[in-house]
C-alpha cells in the first residue's frame, strides 16, 4: 500500500437539505436512491460521504486496481474487435446485489482495497504506453465515481482514447446526460425483467435502467451492447427471456448484441447452482427466433455461440475462441462476403487487434514516487 494521505475529492450532483441546515443533511441526486446522509455518514454506494455539510468522493483518484484486458471481456463484441483495454475500479456499489461476482470489491468496505493511485493524465499515458485503445471503467459501478470517469474520459478524448462503461445503468436523468457525453461504448447489465427481481434481488428498481437504455439508443451516439446473467430459477424462464427480448426489439431495435452470461454460486447466492450451458443456447435460440440479430452466450466455452454471423448471408464474420479471434471478414463495416452492414465500431479495411486472450496486471506509479 502506498503511503500517500487520501484526500476527499468535491462530489457533484447533490443539495442541502434546507428544512435541517443544523445538522446539516445532504441529498445525493446521482442515482435513483437519492440518498439523505447526515453530516459524518456515507450513502449506500459507501463512497459519496457528508463531510460537514458537504458531499465528497472519497475514491477519486483511487483504484483497485489495473488491468490490461481484451475488450470481449466487458464484454463487446462489436467495438473495436480484438484490441486491447486499460480496465480500472473503485470499491463501493449503488446496487445491493445479492449475487455480485466482484463482490469483494464493490461491497468493500474497507479502504486499503484500493491499491492503485492515478492522476487521469497518468491513466491516460499508460494506456497509451501499453498500446490500449481504450479505458474501461469496470470491476464495480462507474457511476458511483463518476467524476473521476469523466476527468478521465474528458482526457482520453483529446488523446485519442475511447472509453467504456460497465455499468448496471442505475443513473438519475441529469447525471445520465452529462456522463454519457464523455463515453464512448457501454455494456449495460440488464439483469432481469422483473421488478421483483431487482427489488429482492439488487435492492433496486428495473425502470431507472430501462429508461438508460432508452436514452442511450435513442439520445446519444454511444455505441452499448446489453448483458443479462441468466440465474437458474429467478430469470431464466423462457417467457421472461421472452418479454425481455421483445422489449429490446420493440424500444431499442435489432441490432443491439445481446450477452446471456452464465451465473456461478458467489456472494450471497451460494446454494443456487451454476447456470446449465443448455439455457444459455435456448435464450440465445430465442432472441434470434424472435427477431435479434446478434445474440451471444458468455462465461462458457462455446466458440459457435461466442462468433458474430452475418444477418444478410449467415457467414462467420468474427470467430471467437474465448477471447481469441480466428476468422475475422469484416470489411468497411461491412460483411466481406455479401456486403451487409454490421453494426458497431470497427477499424476501417479488413483488419482487427490481435491481443488475444491475454490479461496482464499493470501497476500506474504516482507522481513523485
Amino acid at each position: 500500500m502506498s503511503n500517500t494521505t487520501w484526500v476527499s475529492h468535491p462530489a457533484r450532483w447533490w443539495t442541502p437539505v434546507e428544512e435541517d441546515p443544523q445538522k446539516k443533511k445532504v441529498v445525493c441526486y446521482l442515482c435513483p436512491r437519492e440518498c439523505h446522509i447526515p453530516a459524518g455518514s456515507r450513502g449506500f454506494c459507501f463512497v459519496r460521504a457528508n463531510e460537514d455539510g458537504r458531499l465528497v468522493l472519497t475514491t477519486y483518484g483511487r483504484s483497485s486496481g489495473f488491468c490490461i484486458d481484451p475488450i470481449e471481456k466487458k464484454p463487446l463484441n462489436h467495438f473495436l474487435p480484438g484490441t486491447p483495454v486499460l480496465s480500472l475500479g473503485t470499491a463501493g456499489c449503488n446496487l445491493g446485489c445479492k449475487f455480485c461476482q466482484n463482490w469483494d470489491i464493490s461491497k468493500s468496505r474497507e479502504m486499503d482495497k484500493l491499491a492503485g493511485e492515478a492522476t487521469p493524465e497518468a491513466i491516460v499515458a499508460a494506456a497509451r504506453r501499453a498500446g490500449c485503445r481504450s479505458i474501461a471503467f469496470t470491476y464495480n459501478d462507474p457511476t458511483i465515481w463518476a467524476e473521476y470517469a469523466i476527468d478521465i474520459a474528458k482526457v482520453a478524448r483529446r488523446e485519442g482514447i475511447r472509453t467504456v462503461a460497465v455499468t448496471a445503468g442505475y443513473i438519475s436523468p441529469g447525471p445520465r446526460e452529462e456522463f454519457y457525453q464523455w463515453m464512448d461504448a457501454a455494456n449495460v447489465d440488464l439483469k432481469a425483467f422483473t421488478e421483483t427481481f431487482y427489488r429482492k434481488l439488487t435492492q433496486t428498481h428495473l425502470k431507472p435502467v430501462l429508461d438508460t437504455l432508452k436514452y442511450l439508443r435513442h439520445h446519444t451516439s454511444v455505441w452499448f451492447e446489453i448483458t443479462t446473467l441468466l440465474i437458474p430459477g429467478h430469470n431464466d424462464s423462457p417467457e421472461e427471456v421472452e418479454k425481455l427480448c421483445r422489449w429490446i426489439l420493440d424500444h431499442l431495435g435489432d441490432d443491439v448484441p445481446l450477452h446471456f452470461t452464465a451465473f456461478h454460486p458467489d456472494f450471497k447466492m451460494m446454494d443456487t447452482p451454476p447456470t446449465p450451458h443448455s439455457t444459455l443456447i435456448r435464450a440465445r435460440e430465442q432472441a434470434l427466433e424472435l427477431g435479434l440479430k446478434f445474440a451471444y452466450v458468455g462465461n462458457v466455452y462455446d466458440l459457435q455461440r461466442e462468433s458474430t454471423y452475418c444477418p444478410g448471408c449467415g457467414n462467420v464474420v468474427i470467430e471467437r475462441d474465448w477471447f481469441e479471434l480466428g476468422a475475422y471478414h469484416i470489411s468497411n463495416g461491412a460483411c466481406a462476403h455479401c456486403g451487409e452492414r454490421i453494426p458497431g465500431v470497427f477499424d476501417p479495411g479488413q483488419r482487427c487487434g490481435d491481443w488475444g486472450r491475454k490479461r496482464i496486471p499493470l501497476r500506474i506509479v504516482p507522481a513523485g514516487a
